[in-house]
């Protein structure tokens, strides 16, 4: 990408497209435009590309999208799956009729089938099976997306990468104790705890296993497959965690493990899921932040906000 380029982040006041913008000014682009829902409703088709054509971006970071964690998914099925089929769709058609020369699109490892074809996760498998049923409807929209990209680069040639992502956690997250991610809803539950003295409830029992990231680490994801990839590409760290070992983590950090008590007639989520990384260590790729390093900044972060 030439650093003189216009390039749009939607999402861009968001866990991944904040970080990307700060990234991407860090590493001398020009024009960097972020779009959230005070520039554009996303949502919106006719919007959508009425504010593409008038941007004219050269690339595009898509990384807007409803979010929730397992429970916010189980509950909102229906919700999250027409709101990111309205927005992905949105999107990838208008940067597509901006001439954009590529768009790189935030996707999640959701779409993945369940039971797994193989593990770790390959790109080649992910419409080998349905996806895991406690968040079906996001997976289902995030899958629509890549339908959505392979059918326009092979009518219109768009130029595409859609990043399988692990689980990320960051600032400007949704700390949401009820729906949020995992790691966004610890932290809020730890620092309610330290706020009113109360104990943290942990859903499930923590044995489930995730690939975590910091999201510093998934904007230097996202600038390297933009540079450098094409298709579908996983990303993680390639390490994977124990929800329990986060929560360790977060206890030693905030000082407040003692207090942890775990539900077990709460869902675990899906016991194991990690990624093959083929492709993007293909890249020399390597994270620069470890996962404490990351906990440690989003609580601070977190605790000075509230």
């Amino acid at each position: 990408m030439e650093k003189g380029a216009r390039i749009a982040v939607t999402g861009g006041r968001g866990l991944v497209g904040s970080a990307l913008v700060e990234l991407l000014a860090a590493e001398g682009f020009e024009d960097v435009v972020p779009v959230g829902r005070e520039e554009c409703d996303l949502s919106d088709v006719p919007a959508t590309r009425r504010y593409f054509a008038a941007l004219k971006p050269d690339y595009v970071f898509h990384a807007a999208a409803r979010v929730y964690g397992i429970m916010g998914n189980m509950k909102n099925q229906g919700l999250s799956f027409y709101d990111n089929n309205l927005i992905n769709t949105a999107v990838v058609d208008a940067a597509h009729r901006a001439g954009v020369k590529k768009i790189t699109v935030m996707g999640t490892g959701a779409i993945y089938p369940f039971p797994p074809a193989s593990l770790p996760l390959r790109e080649a498998t992910v419409f080998d099976g349905r996806p895991h049923p406690s968040e079906s409807g996001y997976a289902h929209a995030k899958r629509a997306m890549l339908a959505m990209l392979e059918a326009y680069q092979e009518s219109y040639g768009t130029r595409w990468a859609y990043i399988a992502s692990c689980n990320l956690f960051g600032p400007r997250d949704k700390f949401d104790i009820e729906g949020g991610h995992v790691v966004p809803s610890l932290i809020a539950k730890f620092r309610s705890a330290e706020l009113d003295g109360g104990k943290v409830s942990v859903w499930g029992d923590g044995s489930a296993q995730r690939d975590f990231m910091y999201v510093k680490d998934a904007a230097r994801v996202a600038l390297t497959v933009m540079r450098e990839l094409e298709g579908v590409v996983n990303m993680g760290s390639g390490s994977v965690w124990s929800i329990r070992q986060i929560v360790e983590a977060l206890g030693r950090i905030t000082g407040l493990g003692d207090r942890v008590v775990w539900d077990a007639s709460k869902p675990n989520g899906q016991a194991y899921r990690a990624y093959d990384l083929t492709r993007l260590a293909s890249t020399g790729f390597a994270c620069r932040y470890p996962i404490e390093q990351g906990l440690q900044e989003t609580w601070d972060w977190y605790r000075g906000q509230t």
